[in-house]
């Protein structure tokens, strides 16, 4: 046997190898993409009944070609207690929102710039406690205290437990962010006359825009779909958000309506697409630490 030959044979059996290398990964390639369709399906489907259900004359729990009508927007106007509920929602949101971007821009703040003991031990015990005591386990000792500082049935109450809920993870993320800011241009502005707060609010806060306006929008999601907290706090009908309303929405008969339901739906998840769009048409959500990438 010839060298010419040896090498013909080894060269044909390299290209069959790679033909074959080459057809398997085509095959993966379509298994993979038949997969991904498949999942995409499967999570688009309650989207499109979202979308669709609110102008169908008889919903149902099928997805398909609506009974175009706008009835069911008038049928929900008619409840007493729909738009206030809306508002109520606004409220928590607004409240919770405000009250732990204060409170956790101060505090990573401080805990990024000041050097104590067991620092990092303290965030991560933040963390882990926040994890481990969740709503429900700690709903008993919530509520009896308070029932004892007279914050029963109102809004006060609800935005002081679900804030306390959220900070300590609000602190753990904002800590990275405020980590991430050069402290040259703290030291430039303090050399100017600049106050630790002016230093704060002027220097700090705008370079960690990006990561306060990305906490925000986490505690508003937070807050906009809670049950439990409302739930249990707030006794009233005209108190309760709209998380709760939509627990009444049933027929005579203990049927669910879905004619209010898919309408109050589309308009309960409105606000929250809105805000996420907004601020992510001016950041972008492409974060590096504290500063936009």
């Amino acid at each position: 046997m010839t060298t010419e030959t040896t090498i013909a044979r080894r060269s044909s059996g390299t290209s069959r190898t790679r033909g074959r290398w080459r057809i398997g990964a085509f095959a993966s390639r379509i298994a993979l993409v038949a997969f991904l369709a498949v999942v995409g399906v499967f999570f688009a489907l309650p989207l499109a009944w979202l979308i669709v259900t609110p102008f169908d004359a008889n919903p149902s729990f099928a997805v398909r070609w609506p009974e175009w009508t706008l009835g069911n927007f008038a049928s929900l106007a008619e409840s007493p207690y729909a738009l206030r509920s809306l508002g109520n929602s606004l409220l928590q949101a607004a409240g919770t929102t405000a009250l732990v971007i204060v409170l956790g821009t101060l505090a990573s703040y401080a805990l990024s710039r000041v050097n104590i003991p067991g620092r990092g031990a303290l965030l991560y015990g933040l963390l882990l406690l926040s994890s481990i005591v969740t709503g429900t386990a700690a709903m008993v000792p919530t509520f009896q205290l308070m029932n004892a500082i007279g914050l029963i049935d109102t809004q006060t109450g609800v935005i002081l437990v679900m804030a306390g809920g959220i900070l300590p993870t609000v602190i753990f993320i904002l800590k990275d962010f405020m980590d991430s800011v050069p402290r040259s241009y703290e030291e430039s502005a303090r050399l100017y006359g600049a106050s630790r707060l002016q230093v704060l609010t002027q220097v700090v806060v705008p370079i960690a825009r990006p990561g306060i306006s990305f906490v925000a929008i986490w505690a508003i999601v937070q807050v906009w779909g809670n049950f439990l907290v409302p739930f249990l706090l707030l006794r009233s009908p005209e108190s309760q958000p709209a998380a709760v309303l939509m627990y009444t929405f049933y027929t005579e008969s203990g049927q669910a309506d879905l004619r209010l339901i898919s309408v109050f739906s589309l308009i309960f998840v409105a606000p929250v697409i809105v805000i996420y769009l907004v601020i992510n048409r001016k950041y972008g959500f492409r974060f590096f630490g504290g500063i936009k990438a």
